[in-house]
């Protein structure tokens, strides 16, 4: 596994969704919930599929394993993610909604545990999982997480442990079609999934309040925080693996934060310094091994559930 790689795909993602939550938040109030998260997926699905038909090669699913590789991503990582996550995002302060969100790493272990053969995660990799938490919390401040609303928090932990699952499940099946035409695919079947939830939850196109700001936000999240991110996260899902890799969600908050001072003038707080040393532990530990590696340290290293 390329460490380069690896790093590349993290901040991409980390960027790419941590950047969403601008244009999810700007538009929540102008369209049903559900109904733009459907709107997120439809976008997306266009791009890829056509994207995917162009390129050719091995862009169609041959083999079952490619068949229950999309279903579980268009379920869970797409699917049920969307749909808690942007119901959530109305009743939850932002900081509270991307603190939530952040359980996400800590729950892939558990999953792995329970659904993958040879996993296993060691007491130090739990201390660096929930150190990363605890920086995350830092950052935001407690008083976002107790203050956002019990109903809001309560579907984003629905939506991040949707996620988790699903990205275990994921590497559990197997699929041999690329990850491309794997969230293509995926994209499309949720895209679905996720219109018929909002027609049951009685949401329509009525009652959106069109307007170039909004159709501004559906775009931007549809394409660079839908098309671009989700094939960035699988990629790096299937380098690093659903624990590992679902560390960028501890990353998607620093990437708000840092926006929030570049672009919307928010001053960075001594306890923004403070979390970004705590995350930074948190990462040294569950990465020991690789750290370990790059300076040039030699020994055994019990390595993380992947």
């Amino acid at each position: 596994m390329s460490r380069h790689r690896t790093l590349v795909l993290f901040v991409a993602a980390a960027v790419l969704f941590g950047t969403s939550f601008v244009g999810i938040k700007a538009a929540i109030g102008s369209v049903p919930p559900v109904l733009f998260a459907a709107f997120r997926v439809d976008v997306a699905a266009v791009v890829l599929l056509t994207l995917v038909a162009v390129r050719g090669g091995y862009w169609l699913p041959r083999t079952r394993a490619d068949a229950l590789g999309i279903l579980a991503s268009a379920a869970f990582v797409l699917g049920a993610n969307n749909v808690f996550l942007f119901l959530g995002q109305q009743h939850a302060t932002t900081g509270a909604a991307a603190v939530m969100y952040s359980i996400m790493p800590v729950a892939s272990p558990v999953f792995a545990v329970l659904l993958l053969d040879d996993a296993r995660i060691s007491a130090v990799d739990a201390a660096g999982i929930l150190l990363g938490l605890v920086g995350v919390v830092v950052i935001v401040g407690p008083e976002s997480v107790l203050g956002g609303g019990s109903v809001g928090q309560a579907l984003i932990v629905c939506s991040a442990l949707s996620v988790a699952f699903g990205t275990v499940l994921l590497k559990r099946v197997g699929p041999s079609i690329g990850t491309l035409p794997q969230t293509a695919w995926a994209m499309a079947a949720a895209a679905v999934g996720i219109h018929a939830a909002s027609l049951g939850l009685g949401e329509s196109v009525a009652q959106v309040a069109w307007s170039p700001e909004l159709v501004a936000a559906i775009l931007y999240v549809g394409m660079p925080a839908t098309a671009a991110a989700y094939p960035v996260y699988f990629a790096l899902l299937s380098e690093a693996g659903p624990v590992r890799g679902n560390l960028v969600a501890y990353a998607m908050p620093v990437v708000a934060t840092v926006t929030g001072w570049a672009f919307l003038g928010e001053a960075v707080s001594p306890a923004t310094v403070l979390g970004f040393g705590v995350i930074l532990s948190g990462f040294l530990l569950v990465q020991r091994e690789s750290v370990a590696r790059f300076v040039g340290l030699r020994g055994s290293v019990p390595a993380e559930a992947e």
